[in-house]
């Protein structure tokens, strides 16, 4: 089994479009139970060694973990008082997710609600009325988890030579991503907002101190394959122009990013290492011309 597998985007998006709703509703149940934490930490769901998840989430006196296991295509709920329960992933539409999701949870006397609008898509049909997206590859959900792992290993080591504020490797169910971003300690200027279905007061409080930020996407859009992404917020001035490793890498001026191809990394001779100089490289750019107190800020 190939530890970085194929994922071209056209050979699963409606799969990939599915599962990006799904993981919108599992998310927000975390989102509503917890207080709310900086950056929109609490929303995010976890790679685990089976698929995706919430980590421990409170209710009342209890708490409660949503599995997505990509290996026997299940969702799992999991009680603290040791009750479970779950249903198979299979090819069907958000609006019965949404509905046997919230059903399960009821019968474990954990009822949720949420705001049923999906963020950051350009067509949001609230949950419970979505039958467009509806489809499931049990090979293709299985290869994406798989890119994740390979993802949040790598991250992980990237994070560690950090010792400023960091977030951790985790996985933002909006765009969606796989991130890891690092702090400067200053504030920044207020975001402009204006990101698609996303309320401009939560994307200024992400965005509330300077970040370099960098992670995995699928792709869509403008970017019709799976890449790593790198940026810097606010962009210090000379930061696209900034030389960068591997070659491959290229600014997108559309997004904002370097961009770097994810078969650049699958296909190389050693993916840890390519991935790794892009990370580094990126973030050095930022910190250098942005004037980061690095000297403090990184492990030496």
């Amino acid at each position: 089994m190939q530890a970085w597998p194929e994922l071209p985007l056209d050979a699963w998006s409606d799969t990939y479009a599915t599962l990006h709703r799904w993981t919108q509703i599992v998310g927000k149940v975390r989102l509503s139970q917890g207080p709310w934490l900086n950056h929109c930490w609490d929303s995010t769901l976890y790679v685990t060694t089976r698929g995706l998840g919430t980590s421990s989430v409170p209710h009342g006196p209890r708490t409660f973990q949503i599995d997505f296991d990509f290996v026997e295509h299940r969702l799992r709920i999991e009680s603290s008082d040791g009750r479970a329960s779950g249903f198979p992933l299979r090819a069907e539409s958000v609006a019965t997710f949404y509905r046997r999701l919230m059903g399960e949870m009821r019968d474990l006397d954990l009822p949720v609600r949420i705001h049923k609008r999906p963020n950051e898509v350009a067509d949001p049909i609230p949950f419970d009325q979505d039958e467009a997206h509806a489809a499931y590859d049990p090979e293709y959900a299985n290869r994406f988890w798989r890119v994740l792992t390979q993802c949040d290993r790598v991250f992980r080591t990237f994070r560690g030579r950090f010792i400023g504020k960091a977030s951790p490797v985790h996985y933002f169910w909006g765009a969606p991503d796989l991130a890891v971003t690092r702090f400067s300690g200053r504030v920044a200027p207020e975001h402009p907002g204006g990101i698609p279905n996303l309320p401009d007061r939560v994307t200024r409080e992400a965005y509330s101190h300077e970040v370099s930020s960098a992670g995995f996407w699928p792709g869509g859009g403008p970017v019709p394959y799976a890449v790593f992404y790198s940026y810097a917020y606010p962009e210090p001035a000379g930061f696209a122009a900034a030389p960068v490793q591997p070659r491959e890498a290229h600014w997108s001026a559309d997004l904002k990013e370097f961009l770097l191809p994810y078969d650049v990394v699958r296909t190389s001779e050693d993916p840890d290492r390519v991935l790794l100089d892009f990370l580094q490289s990126t973030y050095e750019a930022a910190a250098t011309l942005g004037k980061w107190d690095r000297e403090s800020l990184e492990r030496r």
